[in-house]
């Protein structure tokens, strides 16, 4: 008999939840939470600040030949995508400093 209200997500779906969640910061891996978990607005929100922290990375990567702007953007993307990851697999929903405004209002 199962003991998990109806409401509540069991715990395999947590997880699962939290991996695809994890996901979302490791570059163009954004994309498939943010396809294929569409119903889970843990894993969406998640994805969603993904999404637009690899379009900052793509950014970063056309100034390039720009130094120390490269240098600065891409040390801040490492330490968001780390933040973010850290968030996620610890089941919490980190807003990002500037981006996380910009994802909420994100609709797919």
């Amino acid at each position: 008999m199962d003991t998990t209200p109806a409401n509540t997500p069991a715990s395999n779906e947590v997880s699962d939840d939290k991996v695809f969640a994890a996901m979302s910061y490791l570059w163009v891996l954004c994309l498939l939470p943010l396809l294929m978990k569409r119903n889970r607005p843990f894993v969406q929100f998640h994805a969603k600040q993904g999404f637009l922290l690899f379009l900052f990375e793509v950014v970063i990567w056309v100034l390039m030949f720009i130094p120390p702007l490269y240098f600065i953007g891409m040390l801040a993307a490492v330490v968001l995508s780390i933040m973010g990851l850290v968030s996620a697999i610890t089941g919490k929903e980190w807003e990002m400093p500037v981006l996380g405004k910009y994802a909420k209002s994100l609709k797919f």
